[in-house]
């Protein structure tokens, strides 16, 4: 298999998290045919407009537009068309919203086959004292849990969450629900596997629930999002076909 082509394993997904369009052109110029999915974030979209999305869909990338979605059902149905109008692959709303929002995304993504509604349940930098602080009794595996299966009774067709809940997701939703996990790191060593626990200091990069591809993927997850460990390397087509061999 060609490891380069974009449609050769898009389980792996860059996040293009930048300021400006410029930075994450050039990330996408540097890496070229060896990726073939990429997530846009909140600040991205907010300083540079939703033509990037449209561009990479347009040179035959996925795009997984992470805009965890929590508004109204009318304005999250609407944002979901039009996210899936961009040509984006996957989208984000947030699950703590309840059953009526998450529902109003399935709905309005079946307008869009390609399209895929995640919902996000425990941001990776979220621990069991955050969770307290908005008064919520319980560990974030408790959380994520629950609000998977809220998740699940509204349509989406999978979830976000730490590489440390992947096997248990995995345990509930059985095989086919889609498990994408950011927080996800090579490691300080440029390595990509080790154990989902071992964030090692400074390299998990603001994430409290950080992990491995090698982990994340031995534990159930269907994909991984890697950021600064392929953004910021010298290499970053090397890096990426480090976190692409724990795949």
């Amino acid at each position: 298999m060609n490891t380069d082509s974009p449609s050769a394993d898009r389980r792996v997904i860059v996040a293009l998290d930048f300021d400006d369009r410029r930075a994450a052109e050039e990330l996408v110029e540097r890496l070229g045919h060896a990726c073939g999915s990429y997530k846009i974030g909140l600040e991205l979209v907010t300083a540079a407009g939703p033509g990037l999305a449209r561009d990479l869909v347009e040179r035959g990338h996925e795009v997984f537009l992470d805009l965890k979605l929590f508004e109204i059902p009318n304005s999250v149905a609407g944002a979901v068309r039009a996210a899936g109008a961009l040509g984006a692959s996957m989208v984000t709303v947030h699950s703590m919203g309840g059953t009526g929002i998450m529902a109003a995304a399935v709905e309005a993504a079946r307008e869009f086959p390609r399209l895929r509604v995640l919902a996000l349940t425990v941001v990776t930098s979220m621990t069991a004292g955050d969770l307290a602080d908005i008064g919520i009794e319980a560990e974030a595996e408790e959380q994520v849990l629950r609000l998977a299966r809220l998740a699940v009774g509204a349509g989406c067709d999978g979830v976000i969450a730490s590489p440390r809940e992947a096997g248990p997701l995995r345990r509930l939703l059985g095989p086919d629900r889609l498990i994408v996990t950011p927080g996800v790191t090579l490691g300080p060593d440029g390595s990509a596997g080790g154990t989902v626990g071992g964030t090692g200091g400074g390299w998990a990069g603001g994430h409290a629930r950080a992990g491995t591809p090698q982990a994340a993927f031995a534990a159930g997850a269907s994909h991984v999002v890697v950021g600064r460990s392929i953004a910021r390397a010298a290499d970053p087509v090397a890096a990426l076909r480090r976190a692409r061999a724990a795949c």
